[in-house]
């Protein structure tokens, strides 16, 4: 069981939070539907960033699960209960009454007056919006205790050595069948996209990542199946994206006389768990050979990343609003919001919250040494 602190997985966590804000600020003009939309949109940047969807949000949720093993191997279950709830609902709770609100707002600033009356009646739609990482997160944490006992058992780590033995002779790749059979079986009863954590599809999908990261995490030797074969994660990964790409601009006209709607959503689905998984044990097992490495910028990096996460979007929509009015293109407007927010972040963060006590509490942060 991982006891011993992973440096590469502190680099992927900052590195998938560093992706989610980048695919936020680009979001406005990809044609999709965000909170504030520039009035023109690219075709190009919706292709690219469609692929990257798959595997962004898995990543964090397996390094999520691998962090919730080596907060669990520490304290009893009472303790890790109330850890999980002071660094994920108090967070939460303070998101969805302090910063969501201007999300809002300024998603729709013609309808609301700034006044006292106009906040309480956006702070009472009880609004999550990119927060629902951290509410599916805080409910994982607690259902996974009975799991995580599990897998501490005598049992359990016999049950782990036989899905060691077998993912040595079928390979890991090999767990992208459960994910298939998932995502195809609940996406046919439960469709819709939404993140909300009654939406079945959308919560079991991401718990597989997160459980993954969970039984990898309790078994040296499936980390070391992840470095040894990461060249032919790699090679799987290149084929899955042609495969994802091909079907992605493959038209829709050229299937449908032989498959019904449902089966061609499900071929996509298909495509997109090959990605996802291929991408994530590629990305896993390099970054175990190259990121393994303790450094002062990843310590800092890896204290700010969730406030930096929590603060992102609610800054991103804010400029955001004032920058898609402006006449110019639309990667003028995406390198203007990505630096004016980036830089605004980190001031908010180094003058605001990193100081302060009781603004390090409400991020989730721990005391400062």
């Amino acid at each position: 069981m991982t006891t011993n602190r992973r440096f590469d997985l502190d680099w992927l966590r900052v590195i998938s939070v560093f992706a989610v804000f980048v695919h936020h600020v680009c979001m406005p003009f990809n044609g999709d539907d965000f909170h504030i939309m520039n009035s023109e949109s690219s075709k190009l940047l919706d292709d690219v960033m469609v692929y990257f969807e798959q595997f962004r949000l898995p990543l964090l949720f397996f390094v999520s699960g691998v962090g919730t093993i080596f907060a669990f191997s520490k304290r009893t279950w009472f303790q890790f209960v109330k850890e999980r709830s002071l660094r994920l609902l108090i967070p939460l709770i303070f998101g969805v009454v302090v910063l969501i609100p201007p999300q809002t707002f300024f998603e729709y600033y013609a309808e609301f007056n700034f006044n006292i009356s106009s906040y309480f009646k956006l702070l009472s739609q009880l609004k999550v919006n990119h927060l629902w990482f951290i509410e599916n997160l805080f409910w994982m944490s607690l259902c996974s205790i009975p799991f995580i006992l599990f897998l501490k058992s005598s049992k359990g780590e016999r049950v782990v050595m036989k899905i060691t033995q077998s993912s040595s002779k079928y390979g890991l790749f090999s767990w992208c069948i459960i994910l298939v059979l998932l995502r195809i079986v609940t996406k046919h009863y439960f469709p819709s996209d939404s993140k909300s954590i009654s939406n079945v599809s959308s919560i079991l999908y991401y718990s597989f990542y997160f459980m993954a990261g969970l039984v990898i995490a309790s078994s040296s030797n499936l980390w070391n199946l992840i470095l040894s074969n990461r060249r032919k994660y790699f090679s799987l990964a290149l084929l899955s994206t042609v495969l994802f790409y091909f079907y992605y601009f493959l038209p829709s006209s050229v299937l449908s006389p032989y498959l019904s709607l449902s089966q061609r959503w499900s071929i996509w689905y298909l495509t997109c768990s090959l990605v996802s998984w291929s991408v994530l044990l590629t990305v896993l097992g390099y970054g175990y050979k190259h990121l393994n490495i303790k450094s002062f910028l990843l310590t800092k990096l890896n204290e700010a990343v969730y406030p930096f996460y929590m603060l992102h979007q609610t800054v991103i929509i804010i400029i955001g609003y004032f920058i898609i009015q402006l006449n110019t293109s639309i990667l003028s407007k995406i390198l203007l919001l990505f630096c004016s927010s980036l830089v605004l972040i980190i001031v908010l963060y180094i003058l605001a919250i990193y100081p302060f006590k009781w603004m390090r509490f409400l991020f989730g942060m721990k005391n400062k040494n």
